[in-house]
């Protein structure tokens, strides 16, 4: 059969499904494709994933061609999923397009709920009135906040898309608008009473985030590799959007970071057991696990058997350590607010701002994708410098 890509690139810009800017890579995605023998989608990611293919572009390309078969399917064809169960499906689905474990993890939980919610009701699951009543349900009857609600939704959405191929009309009456909320950020005097109150490996954690802005799971995932003592940086691997990012280190905690790699190199010396690699680097390098330069910096002092694999392998540390001794730092130094650990990389980006460092540079060093995210912390900087006096003050 023989394609007209011209006829493909006016469908996309003609029914604006992706950016403009987008449209020649999903072209190439569909040549690339189509010189392959038209692969199903497990062939197709398996191959991209061995030309060394980032996860984003593999994604990237699956919705290419997804595409690409809407466009010349054979109407008589049955529809993938009416005949499966919606949940393997999507999890095979979720597993092809390399998304993160914990995102595959939420995702099924939703679906689940959502497919069990229909059944109750004894509605048809994959309608547009089942989507927008389970939503509305979500936000009337449980008063689910704005930020699960839209978990839910893309949990949802990305069910009807991958498994049932249909979009739900009259989606964006049920989308939550999230609310404008300043984050929580603390004076100098209380990050040094917070971290004076820390203690132990979980203490360094917490001073490193503060040191770098990093996120928990950032700081937690740090290999051997990720930290350079000598020019004071870290590499921070797949962050947030699945993006690398280099930022600074605190000369002050280089001295107990150093001791903590001592320690773990000693844990490392005296076991034979693997480190777990990220998604399917140990099939393509087989003995990176018993590397020194894969080891994690903060690593478990116990192995664990993995989850997905069944094999066992050494771990990092559990966030829930880390953010007890946040809970009780906080509390011992007598701070009211509402402080996580996740407080002071909002602490870390708003102090730099104030020192007079360029917001685009404190965008980096977070690894913000738009500029707009990192200018909240010009407006809470000005909590902390008032330069407006109030009228009461100007009575007295």
């Amino acid at each position: 059969m023989k394609y007209d890509m011209n006829e493909y690139i006016n469908k996309l810009s003609s029914l604006s499904l992706v950016q403009e800017n987008h449209i020649p890579y999903m072209t190439g995605w569909v040549k690339h494709f189509l010189v392959l023998g038209n692969p199903d989608d497990v062939v197709f990611a398996d191959i991209l994933y061995r030309e060394g293919r980032e996860d984003w572009q593999i994604r990237q390309a699956l919705d290419a061609v997804k595409i690409f078969r809407r466009m010349y399917a054979d109407d008589s064809t049955e529809v993938k999923g009416n005949s499966a169960e919606p949940i393997q499906i999507m999890r095979d689905s979720l597993k092809v397009r390399h998304y993160a474990r914990s995102t595959e993890k939420s995702y099924l939980q939703w679906c689940s709920r959502y497919l069990a919610y229909c059944e109750q009701n004894d509605i048809t699951a994959n309608s547009d009135s089942a989507f927008v009543a389970f939503l509305s349900h979500l936000a009337l009857k449980r008063r689910m906040a704005s930020s699960t609600q839209n978990q839910a939704f893309n949990a949802i959405l990305y069910l009807f898309r991958n498994v049932w191929s249909k979009e739900p009309d009259n989606i964006d009456s049920v989308r939550a608008r999230k609310p404008s909320k300043l984050p929580v950020v603390l004076t100098l005097e209380e990050v040094r009473q917070i971290l004076n109150r820390t203690y132990g490996v979980a203490g360094l954690v917490i001073r490193l985030i503060n040191s770098s802005g990093l996120r928990l799971s950032e700081a937690l995932r740090l290999r051997i590799q990720d930290i350079n003592l000598e020019n004071k940086s870290i590499t921070v691997r797949s962050g947030k959007g699945n993006k690398d990012r280099i930022t600074i280190l605190s000369s002050s905690i280089i001295s107990d970071l150093h001791k903590q790699l001592e320690k773990s190199r000693e844990l490392f010396e005296d076991s034979v057991i693997p480190v777990s690699l990220p998604k399917a680097l140990d099939r393509k390098y087989p003995n990176a696990g018993l590397e020194w330069g894969w080891q994690y910096c903060f690593p478990a002092q116990n192995a664990s058997v993995d989850t997905v694999t069944g094999e066992i392998r050494r771990h990092h540390l559990h966030r829930t350590g880390i953010q007890k001794a946040m809970r009780k730092a906080v509390k011992e130094a007598g701070i009211t607010r509402h402080a996580g650990v996740h407080t002071l990389r909002h602490c870390f980006a708003t102090h730099l701002l104030m020192s007079g460092v360029d917001l685009c540079e404190i965008q980096e060093l977070l690894g913000h994708k738009n500029l707009e995210t990192t200018r909240v912390y010009l407006h809470v900087m000005k909590g902390f410098r008032q330069s407006v006096i109030s009228p009461l003050d100007l009575l007295t």
